[in-house]
């Protein structure tokens, strides 16, 4: 058995006060994919026109060009049949354990959620929630998926836009301030499946003032000097490991 899985399983069972900080890593087990790695989202051009992802996904882009912003959209960051993984399942099991006290993420698929986790905290948004650009009107996804072009609302016809955060947004204060509240809190602190390259999530690991830093991610991140332990590996892979441990 892996000494550094080993070592994990002591720092959890150490704590009660858990949180667990994740990126897109947590979700490519579940065939969604990254934005940043060598695979990744942002790698290849989109359309005839050659769109950068990363302007596709701003929000003077979804002014400009909803029609190529929504074909992306649903292509390439909708995924309704993904299921959640090993990394989803353990962390809601921690939750009910009562170790666990939030996950704080940078997805928008909700997996954490369908797999029974109560306090997340999404930087992003998430992609289940839409709404009417000017009258407001709730819609869920299904009614977005049902609409083949540009989604318009049925009350007022305006454009239905996701509600996640895009390039040129700010994120909400609220989830944020309660994002810091929950790391100023934690005795333990695991990041897991993210690069820490995004801003100004990737900021909120310097409010972690207690015992125990950990990483788990398959690439090298610029905080890992500053970690208790560290682990190179699929988050998924390292969780699934520690549930074996544990049971």
């Amino acid at each position: 058995m892996n000494s550094k899985i080993v070592s994990l399983q002591e720092i959890i069972n150490s704590s009660n006060r858990i949180v667990f900080f994740g990126g897109a890593g947590v979700s490519t087990e579940s065939n969604i994919p990254d934005f940043r790695s060598d695979k990744g989202l942002y790698q290849n051009s989109y359309g005839s026109k050659k769109y950068n992802p990363e302007e596709i996904l701003s929000h003077h882009f979804f002014v400009s060009n909803p029609d190529v912003f929504f074909t992306f959209y649903r292509e390439k960051l909708i995924f309704p049949q993904a299921k959640p993984n090993f990394a989803h399942q353990v962390l809601s099991d921690w939750e009910k354990e009562g170790k666990l006290k939030a996950i704080i993420t940078q997805n928008i698929d909700n997996l954490h959620q369908q797999a029974g986790s109560k306090e997340v905290l999404e930087l992003h948004g998430s992609v289940i929630r839409n709404y009417c650009t000017k009258c407001g009107k709730f819609f869920t996804l299904e009614e977005i998926l049902k609409q083949k072009k540009i989604p318009v609302c049925d009350v007022c016809g305006h454009v239905i836009k996701p509600d996640v955060v895009l390039f040129e947004e700010e994120l909400n204060h609220e989830i944020l301030q309660k994002a810091i509240d929950y790391i100023l809190e934690a005795d333990v602190l695991i990041i897991g499946g993210t690069s820490l390259t995004v801003y100004p999530a990737a900021t909120l690991i310097k409010y972690f003032r207690g015992s125990k830093l950990v990483i788990i991610n398959k690439d090298i991140t610029q905080y890992d000097r500053y970690a208790d332990l560290v682990i190179h590996a699929p988050v998924g892979e390292v969780l699934s490991q520690v549930h074996a441990l544990e049971h």
